[in-house]
């Protein structure tokens, strides 16, 4: 297929011949075969044009749950996959919460071989224990040849911690990502909101800052002594923020994410006790939103993510003591982005992350492979239950105003656009 893209402004901070500059782009069999100013198509050629077109490499989500394996009624791979794609996402980091849950290299393959042909890449995590039980180290080695590209159980603190000293030092044999979910589960209790006056209010049990900023320091305490790659997954207090600078000042090799609605909402939206709005780690304070975006601005968290969660409404809908925890947003997220950032910022926060994975950087460049995400920056739009890809409902971003629109995606030599 010949694809012509016409008067897009290319947002692509590494080549500056280019960043921010209105271009036509011509892609054939899935290669840029040229950049320039203007192109006349040839003939059997799709010619791309639309209102206030954009366009940049593909973004990447670094923490998405879908259902299957054992939860499809949630979100098949494929329908996931295709939400993913409206989002504007060309590639996923695939969370560990299936049924089988992917501790052996058997599950990696089945996972992988599930999303092949498909527009947007898959790249799934393996758990980092036995059953995701945090008791006993699984297949590490065998999982991350068979495609893993990080070891990690999701939403479960690993308590043991002789359990992740032994992890550290055992990946760096194979250049190992190992995650540590940020919750000390004895703090925490039986907390299911932010402690605080919001919690008090509501006669809601809370989770204490210090739940998140404690386990935070530990794990840090044991890269410091151990070495190796450390991913702290959602962080949401500003002291966790402040505790990971200072890490990153030692040296230590050690990332982390916030998930976009702790950027965007605070505790208050409790208010209601609408589950939708019933996360892990919870929603926080203003100051610790504050703290978070300060913390994306000056690159001490290295992603946002939209953690999206697809549940069963019979997860959702019940009394918020029982409700599970989680929210989709793959389909809002730049519209959200946009709305906190500059587009630029957006755009860049979007696009970067992939080295951490293991995973090679597009580039707008000819000769090379094209991997593009198209949107508009500046049109109002809105994601209902009605026009969601998604399966689950679970939404909290429903109804909410986002600047800038999604068209599409252009990846693995297939076309997906409004």
């Amino acid at each position: 297929m010949n694809i012509l893209i016409k008067s897009a402004k290319v947002y692509n901070s590494n080549n500056k011949d280019i960043h921010l500059k209105t271009k036509d782009i011509l892609i054939k069999d899935g290669i840029i075969t040229k950049i320039a100013d203007a192109i006349t198509p040839e003939k059997e050629t799709k010619v791309i044009s639309k209102k206030n077109l954009c366009i940049s490499i593909g973004w990447l989500d670094t923490s998405v749950s879908f259902g299957e394996p054992g939860f499809e009624e949630r979100e098949t791979i494929a329908n996931g996959l295709k939400t993913a794609a409206k989002g504007g996402f060309t590639d996923i980091i695939l969370n560990t919460n299936t049924n089988p849950i992917p501790y052996t290299s058997s599950t990696i393959a089945f996972i992988k071989d599930k999303a092949k042909e498909q527009i947007t890449n898959l790249h799934p995590l393996g758990a980092l224990t036995v059953n995701s039980e945090t008791v006993d180290l699984a297949e590490l080695y065998d999982m991350k040849n068979a495609g893993a590209v990080g070891f990690s159980d999701y939403k479960k603190p690993t308590s043991n911690s002789n359990l992740l000293k032994i992890a550290l030092q055992y990946a760096q044999n194979f250049n190992a990502l190992i995650y540590s979910f940020p919750m000390d589960t004895k703090i925490a209790g039986k907390g299911i909101v932010n402690e605080g006056a919001v919690s008090t209010g509501l006669g809601l049990k809370g989770i204490p800052a210090l739940a998140e900023e404690l386990q935070i320091a530990r794990d840090l305490f044991i890269l410091e002594y151990t070495g190796g790659k450390l991913h702290i997954p959602t962080v949401s207090t500003a002291g966790a923020v402040k505790l990971i600078a200072e890490a990153k000042k030692k040296g230590l090799d050690v990332s982390c994410s916030v998930a976009i609605h702790n950027l965007l909402y605070t505790d208050e939206k409790l208010e209601d006790f609408d589950t939708v709005y019933k996360v892990l780690p919870p929603l926080r304070t203003k100051k610790d939103v504050t703290a978070l975006v300060k913390g994306v601005k000056n690159g001490t968290i290295d992603f946002v993510t939209t953690d999206h969660a697809p549940l069963d409404i019979e997860q959702k809908k019940v009394e918020f003591d029982n409700a599970a925890y989680g929210t989709t947003g793959l389909e809002s997220s730049f519209g959200i982005l946009n709305s906190i950032f500059d587009t630029e910022t957006a755009v860049e926060i979007l696009s970067k992350g992939r080295e951490r994975y293991g995973l090679q950087t597009p580039e707008i460049k000819e000769g090379n492979t094209a991997c593009f995400t198209l949107f508009d920056n500046d049109t109002l739009h809105y994601v209902t239950k009605q026009t969601s890809t998604s399966t689950a409902k679970n939404c909290m971003f429903f109804e909410e105003k986002l600047k800038g629109q999604v068209f599409g995606i252009i990846n693995n030599t297939k076309l997906d656009i409004l």
